[in-house]
């Protein structure tokens, strides 16, 4: 019986190879104010002057590199467009958490931060309740379509009518439970109410048995950076949370920078 090679090892190994010789070349660029040349970069990673080259080309096309004069290279734009994502997460989460912990005090039910990503809402930082008799969904890391999370709601809110027409066209708007909002007229309707009240609501829509309420956190240039938002079994939901969400809220919002628009007149 003829014996298939096992090539999945070196493949991996090769990617893995790649991704250690542009972290080299990275760190190179990192200790240089100036840009570098191919050979001074070549010299110091210790690779063959074309494999910097073509790694180089493709780290340049991503943007994580910048050709400056020719034959010269320094750090790309697109590294500090993710720093500034990692540093707003971690001094969002940082300001949170003791509010969210004050508000779990309160109400006895998981307190959660979600940010965007793309379509989706990402939980970065979660209180629990410890008496869930459901499965929260809402743990550090899980993702969630947007228009079925009550945080997702707030930022179709801010998007505005039309580029929530074309979340909805993209995404079809696929349902998790019987009470899940798959058409746009449905979902126009809730996420107007979020915009009126500055609030948003998930009922049952991503896990049966599960609730939701949610509010919106800005930075100091007003901007929608997360959602504060706390879940808890239908059963011991309330609607009157709004207030309590709404206040913590606005709490971190102060912490990280915030200036309601009253107090900038």
């Amino acid at each position: 019986m003829p014996h298939k090679p096992a090539d999945a090892a070196p493949e991996a190994r090769s990617g893995i190879q790649v991704i250690e010789r542009m972290m080299k070349l990275l760190d190179v660029l990192s200790y240089h104010h100036d840009p570098v040349s191919l050979k001074q970069l070549a010299l110091e990673t210790g690779l063959h002057p074309s494999t910097a080259h073509r790694i180089l080309a493709a780290m340049t096309t991503s943007g994580f590199v910048e050709r400056a004069d020719p034959g010269t290279y320094r750090l790309g734009i697109r590294l500090l467009e993710l720093g500034n994502v990692v540093k707003s997460r971690i001094s969002i989460g940082q300001a949170a958490m003791p509010l969210m912990q004050r508000l779990h005090q309160q109400l006895g039910e998981s307190v959660n931060l979600g940010v965007r990503q793309g379509d989706e809402i990402v939980y970065v930082e979660r209180t629990s309740s410890g008496r869930s008799s459901v499965r929260v969904v809402h743990l550090v890391g899980a993702r969630a379509p947007l228009h079925v999370t009550a945080v997702g709601k707030l930022y179709l809110a801010e998007d505005g009518p039309q580029k929530l027409r074309e979340y909805a066209k993209r995404t079809g708007l696929p349902g998790y439970t019987p009470t899940s909002l798959t058409t746009l007229g449905a979902l126009e309707r809730e996420v107007e109410r979020a915009r009126r009240h500055g609030v948003a609501f998930d009922n049952e829509e991503i896990e049966q048995g599960l609730r939701c309420i949610a509010a919106p956190v800005r930075d100091d240039a007003g901007e929608l950076v997360a959602g504060l938002s706390v879940s808890a079994p239908a059963e011991r939901h309330s609607a009157d949370w709004a207030a309590l969400v709404k206040e913590t809220a606005d709490a971190i919002s102060l912490a990280i920078g915030y200036t309601p628009a009253a107090a900038r007149q």
